[in-house]
């Protein structure tokens, strides 16, 4: 998830999605940035690495290691990963599409689409902010057997949310804030639902195919990733710290909040559309979307919060990143320097002394930027 957030900027454009044209960086410049890709701790806990920094004039891609611990191939931007909870941005974005198109209300209760939902009053705007108070089905123990004990485990949306269904609620809707997968399940459940559409070929018609992301798919229950892909690493579910081969690792588990396939150059493409609206969402929408960033309840503050399937951070950065066992990623955007740095990693693996490895990274390269 994204860590903190900051209160919407002047409305600006962010940067072009292409970078065929684009210029480099000066020279002092890109050493910064590839310095802190040369300084991340490639070895078995992270074996790769591969970012982009992207300006309007300007376009930067660095790698470090290898596409997995048994190659010396580097990363590149057409290998596939795993992106985890970017899927939210994506799920967060179609919600946005149906509420335009007068098929769903953000002020719709959960229970008009799902009855057996916990905490049934809770808002579609809720569940998207997560202020629904309706728990995590990824801390039932239950689950954690089930799928670390067979990462080959398909479950469906139902499955999933069963589990939630076996956890005391977080707290009344809108009184808490608390990061659930469910609440993004629950949305798939209401896109599919309203749509009458399985929710991969509506990943595909209504974001993939218009912005042109040819390598990105909803795998809908299947463990393949295409060639070239990154292998990834984890230690999630492993007796003491044993390090895992994640790569074929069945994504069903993260359903609406964290399925979905990519590359680095889809993840370019998708975020030229997350942060200006354009192919994806009216500029009213865009709007509503960045006006939701949420002061309230913590830990969102003034200066730090989330809203409708992303945030905004203290220092100026919006975006999200996502975590599923073997990968990291993160994408974000600074609408007053128009910058965007997208992060893969083929790690979740936590660095010493913390923080897990996009991220981090995304950090380091947004001070190396200045």
């Amino acid at each position: 998830m994204i860590s903190g957030c900051s209160v919407p900027a002047p409305a600006s454009t962010p940067t072009s999605s292409s970078t065929e044209t684009a210029q480099a960086f000066p020279a002092e410049t890109e050493a910064a940035l590839q310095a802190v890709l040369d300084e991340a701790p490639i070895g078995d806990r992270l074996p790769g690495v591969i970012a982009r920094v992207i300006t309007p004039e300007r376009t930067w891609t660095g790698t470090a290691g290898t596409i997995s611990v048994d190659s010396d191939q580097a990363p590149a931007a057409t290998d596939d990963t795993r992106i985890g909870s970017l899927t939210k941005t994506m799920t967060a974005t179609i919600l946005l599409q149906l509420v335009g198109e007068g098929l769903v209300s953000l002020d719709d209760p959960i229970s008009k689409y799902v009855p057996d939902s916990p905490n049934g009053a809770a808002t579609l705007r809720q569940l998207a902010d997560m202020t629904s108070g309706i728990p995590s089905y990824s801390t039932d123990a239950d689950w954690q057997a089930r799928y670390f004990g067979d990462p080959s485990s398909v479950f469906t949306s139902q499955e999933l949310l069963d589990y939630a269904k076996t956890l005391p609620v977080d707290g009344a809707p809108g009184e808490v804030w608390v990061y659930s997968n469910t609440n993004y399940v629950l949305l798939g459940m209401v896109i599919q639902q309203v749509l009458s559409q399985p929710i991969a070929d509506v990943f595909a018609e209504r974001l993939f195919e218009p912005l042109g992301m040819d390598h990105t798919v909803y795998p809908d229950g299947s463990p393949v990733m295409d060639e070239p892909r990154l292998s990834g690493v984890t230690v999630q579910g492993q007796p003491d710290g044993t390090i895992a081969d994640a790569t074929d690792w069945n994504p069903s588990f993260g359903n609406a909040a964290g399925e979905v396939i990519s590359t680095l150059d889809d993840l370019t493409l998708w975020a030229h559309a997350l942060f200006t609206g354009e192919g994806v969402l009216s500029p009213d929408l865009q709007q509503l979307r960045r006006d939701s960033i949420l002061s309230s309840p913590p830990p969102n503050t003034p200066d730090a919060g989330y809203g409708i399937g992303w945030g905004a951070r203290p220092d100026g950065w919006w975006g999200h990143s996502g975590t599923i066992p073997g990968y990291t990623t993160s994408v974000f955007h600074s609408y007053d320097q128009d910058a965007t740095i997208v992060v893969v990693t083929s790690s979740d693996i936590e660095f010493d002394g913390g923080g897990l490895p996009a991220p981090t990274l995304f950090e380091q390269l947004a001070g190396a930027l200045g």
